[in-house]
């Protein structure tokens, strides 16, 4: 079975899918302020990553969205939400593709889009170097969170990534989400998604959610979270936990 953890007993059910730097204790700052009556989150690790880095595979979006689904049938939960980060984010909408009937929402915290990410090529070779390069896992984090937070900090969420994930897996993911490719096949998504972006990500912006999440899926809302960047969950724990848990408890 695929690595992770499951935090709670409540009746409101979904998969945490995390981003590309880190595995999913990325999201353990937010714990204590989710109340663990009202939901059960399962927390997968990515094969490469965490409680998976043993386990090989494609490193793909379509393969994370079999296994979240597989993980879902291990857990017995026949009807499930989906909460991604980041690549995540595009993971979730893979997952949501792959069990339309079976997720009943979605919240896509700093999302990559179905589409993918262009870049240009100096940007590309930048985000290709950090398999190998930690200045280069450093510096993009500063750039996604608005070049505005303690080095010290930005340094802990690079180590956490470089001890967190195998470097062939890291390389190929980020391959995977650039590209995305599937935009014209979730197209329609009916889930209720709550897209949340950070007013200081530089990168996946309200203007790039706009032009894809709400022009695409005719039940999205857009909330941007202020002082903050592209790690909700690490920068403003305690808000982006109470956003979770009204999301998924909602009638």
């Amino acid at each position: 079975m695929i690595g992770h953890t499951v935090f709670g007993r409540g009746a409101s059910k979904a998969i945490v899918l995390h981003g590309w730097f880190g595995d999913s204790s990325v999201f353990d700052p937010m714990l204590p302020a989710l109340d663990p009556e009202a939901l059960t989150l399962a927390f997968m690790d990515y094969r490469g990553y965490g409680r998976s880095r043993h386990i090989g595979g494609e490193y793909t979006l379509a393969e994370i969205a079999h296994d979240a689904v597989a993980l879902a049938d291990a857990l017995g939960w026949q009807r499930f939400g989906l909460l991604g980060h980041s690549m995540g984010g595009a993971a979730a909408l893979r997952t949501t593709l792959a069990a339309r009937e079976r997720v009943t929402r979605v919240l896509a915290a700093t999302p990559v889009p179905a589409a993918g990410v262009p870049f240009d090529d100096a940007g590309r070779q930048l985000f290709e170097s950090a398999a190998d390069n930690f200045a280069a896992r450093q510096g993009i984090i500063d750039f996604s969170t608005g070049n505005r937070l303690s080095p010290a900090w930005t340094r802990h969420i690079a180590e956490q990534s470089q001890a967190r994930s195998d470097k062939t897996a890291f390389a190929a993911y980020f391959q995977a989400w650039r590209a995305g490719g599937f935009a014209d096949a979730a197209r329609g998504l009916s889930q209720p998604m709550l897209v949340m972006v950070g007013a200081h990500d530089a990168a996946l912006t309200r203007e790039a959610m706009a032009a894809t999440y709400l022009a695409d899926y005719p039940n999205a809302t857009l909330k941007v979270i202020d002082n903050c960047g592209h790690y909700p969950m690490q920068e403003v724990p305690v808000m982006f936990a109470t956003e979770v848990q009204a999301f998924f408890t909602a009638a």
